[in-house]
């Protein structure tokens, strides 16, 4: 009989608002559903919406799909007794946590294992939550937090699972170098064959960036580099208005652009529809603060486009694979040289470096031995 996982995820399919982390427990879930028997407790609506999903049932457990099956919580559900209920009914041999700071979905099992009211084994997947750059912001309420987090012990009770080198840096820094701690990629989507390139022209760029619209994606950093470009540049911005002010700043300096660059605020879309957009740009750009995966990443190199991002990402050594351009954030202007040697490249040039991106991730998926790591977390 196959082992219980339990995941524990703030937000899942069908919701898509958050970006990365519903990517990851996604994959997880598709990967290691034939191996363990997989429950999902997530909430009933995407992220900052007011309203659950129509299409799915909640406040009971249904299957998502064979091996899968996922409960989809009300608000009024979120509570201590009703989530010990949860646990104490599957008494699952795992339990895995996706998410550093949330109340229902960390803290609560993490106290109710500290009390002795479950006794099931806790892998805890900070989800990039401790890197500097994300625990910058509300930064005094975070280091109290993660202070009374090592004052109770929590950390004792703990196999952390760290994605990236950097993230295990992070995990040690603020817990120890005696945590238990194992470092694995996340699942990456599906590799298809390379899917072809589009029609380039020199003199002639079309780039599109995707993520949460908050200063720790750089989206003001991307718009800045961008404006000293010369040629024809259009660049499509999809992604969750999660900061209005932020927005708005940004907004600002587009409205200094000159002609020659159009700019276009595409909003909120769905993963599935996701892949569709990407194939119509010819490279994408995230100057990010950090990523511990970067799920529109990947997706962007498996569509064959290179990526211009910055190197607080597992993405490295691009430019020699000829996939794209990974640079320091302390050289701006690197990003502006980047950009207008995409304007230029011409069809042969633009076809080298699509070839290249995609395969890069190709050589990664195959030379990836994360279904064995990953055993070995959950054993």
């Amino acid at each position: 009989m196959n082992k219980t996982i339990l995941v524990f995820a703030d937000w899942f399919e069908p919701g898509y608002k958050a970006g990365g982390p519903i990517r990851s427990c996604v994959h997880f879930v598709h990967q290691m559903k034939d191996r363990f028997s997989i429950y999902v407790i997530t909430t009933d609506r995407d992220l900052n919406d007011t309203e659950p999903y129509p299409t799915v049932e909640h406040d009971k457990w249904v299957e998502y799909e064979k091996g899968v099956k996922i409960f989809y919580s009300s608000p009024q559900r979120l509570t201590w007794g009703h989530i010990q209920k949860q646990v104490k009914d599957l008494s699952p041999d795992y339990i895995y946590l996706n998410s550093m700071y949330s109340r229902y979905f960390t803290i609560y099992p993490l106290l109710m294992q500290r009390l002795g009211f479950i006794n099931s084994k806790i892998v805890l997947a900070p989800r990039g939550m401790l890197k500097e750059s994300a625990v910058q912001f509300k930064s005094a309420k975070k280091k109290l937090f993660l202070s009374a987090f090592r004052q109770i012990g929590l950390h004792r009770l703990i196999h952390f699972h760290a994605t990236d080198k950097t993230e295990v840096k992070d995990v040690q820094k603020y817990f120890g170098h005696k945590v238990r701690l194992s470092l694995a990629s996340n699942f990456p989507g599906m590799i298809k064959d390379y899917p072809g390139s589009i029609v380039k022209r020199e003199n002639e760029l079309s780039v599109i960036f995707i993520g949460r619209l908050h200063p720790v994606k750089n989206l003001d950093f991307l718009l800045r580099t961008l404006q000293l470009v010369k040629g024809n540049v259009s660049l499509t911005i999809v992604g969750n208005a999660e900061d209005e002010n932020y927005v708005i700043q940004c907004k600002e300096i587009v409205k200094g652009f000159p002609s020659n660059i159009q700019v276009r605020f595409a909003g909120e879309i769905p993963n599935n529809e996701l892949g569709e957009i990407i194939t119509q740009h010819h490279i994408f750009a995230l100057p990010t603060q950090g990523e511990n995966f970067g799920h529109a990443i990947f997706e962007s190199l498996a569509a064959g486009k290179p990526v211009l991002i910055s190197d607080q990402t597992p993405w490295r050594n691009l430019s020699s694979l000829h996939a794209g351009w990974d640079l320091s954030l302390k050289q701006p202007e690197q990003f502006t040289i980047a950009l207008q040697q995409a304007v230029l490249f011409d069809q042969t040039e633009y076809d080298t470096l699509s070839q290249g991106a995609w395969q890069f991730v190709r050589q990664f998926v195959q030379q990836s031995e994360l279904q064995k790591t990953y055993n070995n977390i959950f054993s």
